[in-house]
């Protein structure tokens, strides 16, 4: 497993002195493009290439989250590549080796020119190698819609949103859903679906939904078709 360590930084917490959600996802992101970068296959090497990786869907879970100034290691290993699709795990642990967030995600070869998916080769992925995958519960890539959702409120994508690929990038979504549930809730769970791309200056329009302890976030288009689904499962009595 690639690896590296980092402390928490205030800029990094919530109200509740902890790692923030987007704290969380930025870390195992950083991880994955660090080892790219080191691997000399990152962000201007795809870009050579005309190719990039695109997320399709989160599976995060958190046990713990870390304090302020908490010493974390973040890792990341690819465990399989199938056709157009990497999967790849995360982990951060704590000082005495802990797991405090697990996490798996499934990644879409993408050929940047045509938008389309393409057919990953060996050279795009050997260097990455491959581990065993951690042990986790599969809930499925597809997120299943509540029948009655409520409209929260709509906006437009802003500069801020955007990353390399000049799109929306993944974690973005998830801090738009989650600034649709309760702020004290304490989110235990994270699952995202990304349908398709959101550019600069589109409209998002959020719907919420909840089954049982867990709200349920669509962020549409303007056609009603979501751009993603994001899940939050809540801790209980939350």
């Amino acid at each position: 497993m690639y690896t590296f360590k980092s402390r928490v930084r205030y800029s990094e917490i919530d109200a509740t002195g902890t790692l923030s959600l987007g704290g969380i996802i930025n870390y195992m992101q950083d991880c994955s493009t660090f080892q790219s970068e080191d691997l000399g296959v990152g962000v201007e090497y795809l870009k050579e290439k005309q190719r990039a990786w695109l997320l399709n869907s989160w599976h995060i879970v958190i046990h713990r989250y870390p304090k302020l100034a908490e010493e974390i290691e973040i890792g990341t290993q690819a465990y399989d590549f199938s056709h157009m699709f990497g999967y790849r795990n995360f982990a951060i642990k704590d000082s005495k080796g802990e797991f405090l967030v697990v996490a798996n995600s499934l990644w879409i070869f993408v050929d940047t020119i045509h938008s389309r998916p393409v057919k990953i080769t060996k050279e795009d992925v050997e260097m990455y190698g491959s581990g065993d995958p951690l042990p986790m519960e599969d809930r499925g890539r597809k997120i299943p819609l509540p029948k009655e959702m409520e409209r929260k409120y709509s906006f437009f994508v802003e500069p801020h949103h955007i990353d390399t690929n000049h799109h929306v990038n993944n974690g973005q979504y998830i801090q738009m859903a989650r600034n649709c549930i309760p702020q004290q809730a304490i989110i235990s769970e994270v699952r995202a679906e990304y349908k398709k791309q959101a550019f600069l200056g589109d409209k998002i329009t959020l719907y919420v939904g909840k089954l049982g302890d867990e709200y349920i976030i669509s962020l549409n288009d303007d056609n009603n078709k979501p751009f993603a689904i994001v899940s939050f499962l809540v801790k209980e009595g939350e």
